[in-house]
Protein backbone atom coordinates (compact mmCIF):
# COMPACT_ATOMS: atom_id res chain seq x y z
CA UNK A 1 0.00 0.00 0.00
CA UNK A 2 0.83 3.25 -1.24
CA UNK A 3 -0.21 5.90 1.11
CA UNK A 4 -1.00 9.71 -0.23
CA UNK A 5 0.80 11.20 2.52
CA UNK A 6 3.11 9.58 5.33
CA UNK A 7 3.98 12.34 8.50
CA UNK A 8 5.17 9.09 10.34
CA UNK A 9 7.69 7.95 7.44
CA UNK A 10 8.99 11.97 8.37
CA UNK A 11 9.20 11.64 11.72
CA UNK A 12 11.21 8.28 11.49
CA UNK A 13 13.32 10.04 9.14
CA UNK A 14 14.40 12.69 11.81
CA UNK A 15 13.83 10.58 14.86
CA UNK A 16 16.85 11.03 16.98
CA UNK A 17 16.87 14.47 16.66
CA UNK A 18 13.06 14.84 17.53
CA UNK A 19 13.49 12.71 19.92
CA UNK A 20 16.33 14.67 21.57
CA UNK A 21 14.26 18.10 21.44
CA UNK A 22 11.57 16.57 22.76
CA UNK A 23 13.28 15.52 25.79
CA UNK A 24 15.09 18.61 26.21
CA UNK A 25 11.55 20.28 26.32
CA UNK A 26 10.72 17.76 28.81
CA UNK A 27 13.25 17.93 31.09
CA UNK A 28 13.45 21.53 31.27
CA UNK A 29 9.57 21.59 32.48
CA UNK A 30 8.28 24.79 30.57
CA UNK A 31 5.41 23.77 27.86
CA UNK A 32 4.31 27.02 26.24
CA UNK A 33 5.61 29.84 24.95
CA UNK A 34 9.19 29.39 26.23
CA UNK A 35 12.43 29.15 24.97
CA UNK A 36 11.68 26.76 22.31
CA UNK A 37 8.65 28.62 20.52
CA UNK A 38 11.11 31.84 20.79
CA UNK A 39 14.19 30.40 19.19
CA UNK A 40 11.62 28.66 16.13
CA UNK A 41 9.73 32.55 15.49
CA UNK A 42 13.80 33.62 15.10
CA UNK A 43 14.78 31.06 13.18
CA UNK A 44 11.85 30.79 10.65
CA UNK A 45 11.58 34.27 10.28
CA UNK A 46 14.89 33.66 9.18
CA UNK A 47 14.27 31.16 6.45
CA UNK A 48 11.09 33.70 5.00
CA UNK A 49 13.47 36.64 4.77
CA UNK A 50 16.40 35.24 3.40
CA UNK A 51 19.44 37.39 2.89
CA UNK A 52 17.71 40.13 0.49
CA UNK A 53 15.29 41.05 2.63
CA UNK A 54 14.97 42.07 6.86
CA UNK A 55 12.46 42.68 9.63
CA UNK A 56 10.52 39.89 9.19
CA UNK A 57 8.63 38.88 12.36
CA UNK A 58 6.75 35.44 13.23
CA UNK A 59 4.61 34.79 15.91
CA UNK A 60 3.76 31.32 17.11
CA UNK A 61 -0.20 29.87 17.43
CA UNK A 62 -1.92 27.08 18.37
CA UNK A 63 -3.10 26.50 14.58
CA UNK A 64 -3.31 27.64 10.80
CA UNK A 65 -6.52 28.72 11.34
CA UNK A 66 -5.55 30.98 14.45
CA UNK A 67 -2.93 32.69 12.58
CA UNK A 68 -5.25 33.54 9.25
CA UNK A 69 -7.81 34.66 12.22
CA UNK A 70 -5.64 36.74 14.03
CA UNK A 71 -3.45 38.58 11.20
CA UNK A 72 -7.10 39.40 10.05
CA UNK A 73 -8.02 41.13 13.42
CA UNK A 74 -4.19 43.04 13.52
CA UNK A 75 -4.59 44.38 10.32
CA UNK A 76 -8.33 45.83 11.06
CA UNK A 77 -10.50 43.98 9.71
CA UNK A 78 -13.71 43.12 11.75
CA UNK A 79 -17.83 43.54 11.77
CA UNK A 80 -18.84 45.31 8.52
CA UNK A 81 -16.10 44.46 6.81
CA UNK A 82 -15.74 41.82 3.20
CA UNK A 83 -12.77 40.07 2.33
CA UNK A 84 -12.24 38.36 -0.78
CA UNK A 85 -10.86 35.06 -1.36
CA UNK A 86 -11.55 32.10 -3.46
CA UNK A 87 -13.68 28.73 -3.03
CA UNK A 88 -11.51 26.81 -4.15
CA UNK A 89 -9.64 26.21 -1.20
CA UNK A 90 -9.51 24.57 2.77
CA UNK A 91 -12.34 25.50 5.18
CA UNK A 92 -10.31 27.31 7.48
CA UNK A 93 -9.63 29.92 4.56
CA UNK A 94 -13.48 31.28 4.88
CA UNK A 95 -13.88 29.56 8.49
CA UNK A 96 -11.39 32.60 10.00
CA UNK A 97 -13.02 35.12 8.15
CA UNK A 98 -16.20 34.64 9.58
CA UNK A 99 -14.57 34.79 12.66
CA UNK A 100 -13.90 37.77 12.41
CA UNK A 101 -17.22 38.76 11.92
CA UNK A 102 -16.41 39.98 8.63
CA UNK A 103 -18.45 38.96 5.54
CA UNK A 104 -16.22 36.64 2.46
CA UNK A 105 -16.57 36.96 -0.94
CA UNK A 106 -15.69 34.06 -3.03
CA UNK A 107 -14.09 34.84 -6.51
CA UNK A 108 -12.93 32.39 -9.49
CA UNK A 109 -9.34 30.69 -9.85
CA UNK A 110 -7.25 31.23 -12.47
CA UNK A 111 -7.83 26.73 -14.41
CA UNK A 112 -4.37 26.83 -14.99
CA UNK A 113 -2.55 27.35 -11.49
CA UNK A 114 -6.33 26.79 -9.74
CA UNK A 115 -5.49 29.98 -7.40
CA UNK A 116 -6.49 33.32 -7.58
CA UNK A 117 -7.63 34.96 -10.72
CA UNK A 118 -6.21 38.98 -10.05
CA UNK A 119 -8.45 39.63 -13.16
CA UNK A 120 -10.93 38.46 -10.97
CA UNK A 121 -10.10 40.60 -7.83
CA UNK A 122 -10.43 43.60 -9.42
CA UNK A 123 -13.58 43.02 -10.76
CA UNK A 124 -15.25 41.76 -7.37
CA UNK A 125 -13.51 45.00 -5.55
CA UNK A 126 -15.09 47.37 -8.25
CA UNK A 127 -18.84 45.19 -8.03
CA UNK A 128 -18.31 45.92 -4.18
CA UNK A 129 -17.57 49.27 -4.11
CA UNK A 130 -20.74 50.06 -6.15
CA UNK A 131 -22.94 48.34 -4.29
CA UNK A 132 -21.77 50.03 -0.93
CA UNK A 133 -19.89 47.17 0.44
CA UNK A 134 -16.52 47.64 2.60
CA UNK A 135 -13.60 45.47 0.56
CA UNK A 136 -11.33 45.93 3.11
CA UNK A 137 -8.67 42.90 2.87
CA UNK A 138 -7.80 39.96 0.09
CA UNK A 139 -6.69 36.51 1.20
CA UNK A 140 -4.78 34.78 -1.69
CA UNK A 141 -4.15 30.94 -1.38
CA UNK A 142 -0.76 29.58 -2.22
CA UNK A 143 -2.78 26.57 -3.29
CA UNK A 144 -0.98 22.96 -3.25
CA UNK A 145 2.41 24.44 -3.05
CA UNK A 146 1.84 26.75 -5.66
CA UNK A 147 2.31 30.68 -5.35
CA UNK A 148 -0.61 32.74 -6.32
CA UNK A 149 -0.05 35.51 -8.82
CA UNK A 150 0.97 37.30 -5.93
CA UNK A 151 2.53 39.86 -7.23
CA UNK A 152 -0.51 40.89 -9.48
CA UNK A 153 -2.75 40.60 -6.57
CA UNK A 154 -0.82 43.07 -4.32
CA UNK A 155 -0.96 45.51 -6.87
CA UNK A 156 -4.46 45.13 -7.12
CA UNK A 157 -4.57 45.39 -3.61
CA UNK A 158 -2.68 48.64 -3.00
CA UNK A 159 -4.80 50.30 -5.78
CA UNK A 160 -8.01 50.49 -3.99
CA UNK A 161 -6.10 50.80 0.18
CA UNK A 162 -6.76 46.90 0.49
CA UNK A 163 -4.98 44.35 3.12
CA UNK A 164 -3.36 41.25 1.73
CA UNK A 165 -2.98 38.53 3.84
CA UNK A 166 -1.30 35.08 2.25
CA UNK A 167 -2.90 32.48 3.43
CA UNK A 168 0.71 30.17 2.93
CA UNK A 169 -0.42 27.06 4.92
CA UNK A 170 0.35 24.63 2.17
CA UNK A 171 3.43 26.70 0.22
CA UNK A 172 5.99 26.38 3.42
CA UNK A 173 9.42 27.48 0.90
CA UNK A 174 7.55 28.29 -2.02
CA UNK A 175 8.85 31.94 -3.39
CA UNK A 176 8.56 34.29 -6.61
CA UNK A 177 11.38 35.28 -8.23
CA UNK A 178 13.90 34.20 -5.22
CA UNK A 179 11.61 35.80 -2.53
CA UNK A 180 9.54 33.73 -0.04
CA UNK A 181 5.74 33.87 0.03
CA UNK A 182 4.71 35.12 3.07
CA UNK A 183 6.74 38.01 2.72
CA UNK A 184 4.80 40.03 0.17
CA UNK A 185 1.76 41.21 1.80
CA UNK A 186 0.94 43.22 5.38
CA UNK A 187 0.83 39.12 6.88
CA UNK A 188 0.42 35.31 6.11
CA UNK A 189 -0.35 32.51 7.85
CA UNK A 190 1.10 29.29 7.98
CA UNK A 191 -0.16 25.75 9.66
CA UNK A 192 2.20 23.10 10.91
CA UNK A 193 0.08 20.63 10.82
CA UNK A 194 1.73 17.40 10.58
CA UNK A 195 0.74 16.87 6.95
CA UNK A 196 2.09 20.34 5.51
CA UNK A 197 5.71 20.49 3.82
CA UNK A 198 6.80 21.98 7.23
CA UNK A 199 4.62 19.74 10.01
CA UNK A 200 4.71 19.37 13.68
CA UNK A 201 3.24 16.70 15.27
CA UNK A 202 -0.01 18.13 16.45
CA UNK A 203 -1.32 21.71 15.64
CA UNK A 204 0.13 24.51 15.08
CA UNK A 205 0.63 27.91 13.61
CA UNK A 206 2.78 31.25 12.52
CA UNK A 207 1.77 34.61 11.92
CA UNK A 208 4.46 36.72 9.82
CA UNK A 209 4.32 39.88 9.26
CA UNK A 210 7.36 42.56 8.18
CA UNK A 211 4.90 45.35 10.47
CA UNK A 212 5.84 45.33 14.00
CA UNK A 213 3.10 46.30 15.04
CA UNK A 214 1.24 43.99 13.03
CA UNK A 215 3.75 41.62 14.93
CA UNK A 216 2.76 42.92 18.55
CA UNK A 217 -0.86 42.92 18.42
CA UNK A 218 -0.72 39.37 17.30
CA UNK A 219 1.22 38.50 20.53
CA UNK A 220 -0.85 40.30 22.31
CA UNK A 221 -3.94 38.45 20.74
CA UNK A 222 -3.33 35.11 21.01
CA UNK A 223 -2.71 35.12 25.06
CA UNK A 224 -6.09 37.15 26.10
CA UNK A 225 -4.63 40.35 24.63
CA UNK A 226 -2.27 41.04 27.40
CA UNK A 227 0.54 43.26 27.48
CA UNK A 228 1.49 42.91 31.01
CA UNK A 229 0.55 39.26 32.31
CA UNK A 230 -2.97 38.83 33.53
CA UNK A 231 -4.24 42.46 32.22
CA UNK A 232 -6.37 42.45 28.71
CA UNK A 233 -6.12 45.67 27.27
CA UNK A 234 -8.22 43.97 24.52
CA UNK A 235 -10.88 41.13 24.03
CA UNK A 236 -8.08 38.44 23.03
CA UNK A 237 -8.58 34.13 22.74
CA UNK A 238 -5.89 31.59 23.82
CA UNK A 239 -4.15 30.53 20.77
CA UNK A 240 -0.13 29.55 21.90
CA UNK A 241 2.40 27.67 20.12
CA UNK A 242 3.47 25.22 22.72
CA UNK A 243 7.27 23.93 23.43
CA UNK A 244 7.33 20.41 22.10
CA UNK A 245 5.67 21.64 18.54
CA UNK A 246 8.21 24.11 18.48
CA UNK A 247 11.22 22.04 19.34
CA UNK A 248 9.79 19.53 16.95
CA UNK A 249 9.55 22.62 13.82
CA UNK A 250 12.74 23.45 14.97
CA UNK A 251 14.27 20.08 13.92
CA UNK A 252 12.77 20.10 10.63
CA UNK A 253 13.20 23.64 9.79
CA UNK A 254 16.52 22.66 7.92
CA UNK A 255 15.49 19.43 6.83
CA UNK A 256 12.85 22.06 4.57
CA UNK A 257 14.73 22.97 1.32
CA UNK A 258 15.76 19.17 1.04
CA UNK A 259 12.43 18.06 1.27
CA UNK A 260 10.78 20.30 -0.85
CA UNK A 261 13.84 19.25 -3.79
CA UNK A 262 12.25 15.78 -3.13
CA UNK A 263 9.02 16.21 -3.68
CA UNK A 264 10.20 18.39 -6.99
CA UNK A 265 11.77 15.24 -8.11
CA UNK A 266 8.59 12.68 -7.36
CA UNK A 267 6.63 15.41 -9.20
CA UNK A 268 9.39 15.45 -11.93
CA UNK A 269 8.42 11.96 -12.58
CA UNK A 270 4.95 11.72 -12.54
CA UNK A 271 5.25 14.45 -15.47
CA UNK A 272 7.53 12.43 -17.51
CA UNK A 273 5.18 9.63 -17.46
CA UNK A 274 1.68 11.26 -17.64
CA UNK A 275 2.59 13.61 -19.88
CA UNK A 276 1.16 10.78 -22.74
CA UNK A 277 -2.06 10.40 -20.81
CA UNK A 278 -5.37 13.15 -21.10
CA UNK A 279 -4.89 14.21 -17.49
CA UNK A 280 -4.30 17.87 -17.08
CA UNK A 281 -1.15 18.11 -15.29
CA UNK A 282 0.24 20.49 -12.69
CA UNK A 283 2.65 23.75 -14.05
CA UNK A 284 4.72 25.68 -12.83
CA UNK A 285 4.24 29.70 -13.85
CA UNK A 286 7.62 31.12 -14.70
CA UNK A 287 9.57 32.59 -11.79
CA UNK A 288 7.67 30.24 -9.58
CA UNK A 289 8.67 28.01 -7.12
CA UNK A 290 6.64 25.39 -6.84
CA UNK A 291 6.66 22.48 -3.42
CA UNK A 292 4.17 20.18 -4.28
CA UNK A 293 2.24 20.19 -1.05
CA UNK A 294 0.12 17.97 -3.23
CA UNK A 295 0.61 16.67 -6.82
CA UNK A 296 -2.74 17.41 -8.55
CA UNK A 297 -3.68 16.12 -11.41
CA UNK A 298 -7.20 16.89 -13.60
CA UNK A 299 -9.26 13.66 -14.95
CA UNK A 300 -12.74 13.56 -16.54
CA UNK A 301 -13.66 10.26 -15.13
CA UNK A 302 -11.68 10.44 -11.54
CA UNK A 303 -13.87 8.22 -9.35
CA UNK A 304 -13.20 5.50 -12.05
CA UNK A 305 -9.66 6.10 -11.60
CA UNK A 306 -9.56 6.52 -8.06
CA UNK A 307 -11.07 3.20 -7.92
CA UNK A 308 -8.54 1.04 -9.88
CA UNK A 309 -5.78 3.10 -7.83
CA UNK A 310 -7.38 1.92 -4.55
CA UNK A 311 -7.07 -1.83 -5.93
CA UNK A 312 -3.39 -1.46 -7.10
CA UNK A 313 -3.03 -0.07 -3.85
CA UNK A 314 -2.05 3.31 -4.34
CA UNK A 315 -3.93 6.05 -1.84
CA UNK A 316 -5.50 9.09 -3.56
CA UNK A 317 -7.39 12.44 -2.19
CA UNK A 318 -9.33 15.12 -3.43
CA UNK A 319 -8.19 18.75 -2.56
CA UNK A 320 -11.14 19.61 -2.42
CA UNK A 321 -14.65 17.91 -3.62
CA UNK A 322 -17.01 20.47 -2.76
CA UNK A 323 -16.47 24.60 -3.51
CA UNK A 324 -17.05 26.61 -0.19
CA UNK A 325 -19.69 28.30 -1.80
CA UNK A 326 -21.74 24.83 -2.28
CA UNK A 327 -21.30 23.60 0.93
CA UNK A 328 -24.16 23.25 3.27
CA UNK A 329 -23.03 25.25 6.36
CA UNK A 330 -21.85 28.20 3.79
CA UNK A 331 -24.63 28.28 1.40
CA UNK A 332 -26.67 31.38 2.00
CA UNK A 333 -24.29 32.89 4.40
CA UNK A 334 -21.45 34.00 2.23
CA UNK A 335 -21.48 36.49 -1.12
CA UNK A 336 -19.74 34.97 -4.33
CA UNK A 337 -18.89 36.53 -7.46
CA UNK A 338 -20.85 34.22 -9.76
CA UNK A 339 -20.01 32.19 -11.93
CA UNK A 340 -17.48 30.18 -10.63
CA UNK A 341 -17.02 28.27 -13.11
CA UNK A 342 -13.61 27.27 -12.98
CA UNK A 343 -13.66 26.71 -9.32
CA UNK A 344 -16.67 24.15 -9.52
CA UNK A 345 -15.42 22.42 -12.61
CA UNK A 346 -12.00 22.05 -11.16
CA UNK A 347 -14.08 20.50 -7.51
CA UNK A 348 -15.30 17.99 -10.48
CA UNK A 349 -11.54 16.99 -11.30
CA UNK A 350 -8.90 17.09 -9.02
CA UNK A 351 -7.10 14.52 -7.75
CA UNK A 352 -3.85 14.59 -5.16
CA UNK A 353 -1.49 11.49 -6.03
CA UNK A 354 0.48 10.45 -3.26
CA UNK A 355 3.22 12.88 -2.47
CA UNK A 356 5.44 13.51 0.76
CA UNK A 357 9.41 13.34 1.02
CA UNK A 358 9.97 10.19 1.67
CA UNK A 359 7.96 8.77 -1.21
CA UNK A 360 10.94 7.21 -3.10
CA UNK A 361 11.83 7.15 -6.66
CA UNK A 362 10.60 3.58 -7.20
CA UNK A 363 7.40 4.32 -5.43
CA UNK A 364 6.43 7.09 -7.65
CA UNK A 365 7.41 5.92 -10.65
CA UNK A 366 4.81 2.67 -9.71
CA UNK A 367 2.29 5.00 -8.76
CA UNK A 368 2.84 7.57 -12.15
CA UNK A 369 3.11 3.83 -14.50
CA UNK A 370 0.00 3.04 -12.49
CA UNK A 371 -2.36 6.03 -12.74
CA UNK A 372 -0.59 5.84 -16.38
CA UNK A 373 -2.76 2.76 -16.61
CA UNK A 374 -5.77 3.94 -15.16
CA UNK A 375 -6.16 6.71 -17.36
CA UNK A 376 -5.79 4.47 -20.11
CA UNK A 377 -8.59 1.90 -19.23
CA UNK A 378 -6.04 -0.61 -18.54
CA UNK A 379 -6.83 -1.76 -14.40
CA UNK A 380 -5.21 -5.41 -15.03
CA UNK A 381 -2.32 -5.89 -12.08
Amino acid sequence: MIPQTDPRANYLAHRSEIDAAIAVVLDRGRFVLGEEVAAFEREFADYLQGSGMRGVEAVGVASGTDALRLALRACGVGTGDTVITVSHTAVATVSAIQQCDAKPILIDIEPSTMTMDPVELEAAIVRCKAAGARPSAVVPVHLYGHPAAIKEIAAVAAHYGLRVIEDCAQAHGASVDGRHVGTFGDAAAFSFYPTKNLGAFGDGGALVTNNHDIAERVRSLREYGWRDRFVSVEPGVNSRLDEIQAAVLRVKLPHLDAENTARRRFAGIYSEKLAHTDAALPIEVAGTCHVFHQYVIRVTHRNAARAILSKRGINTLIHYPVPIHLQPAYTGDIRMQDPLRHTEKAANEVLSLPMFPELGDERAEEVAESVARALTGDSMP
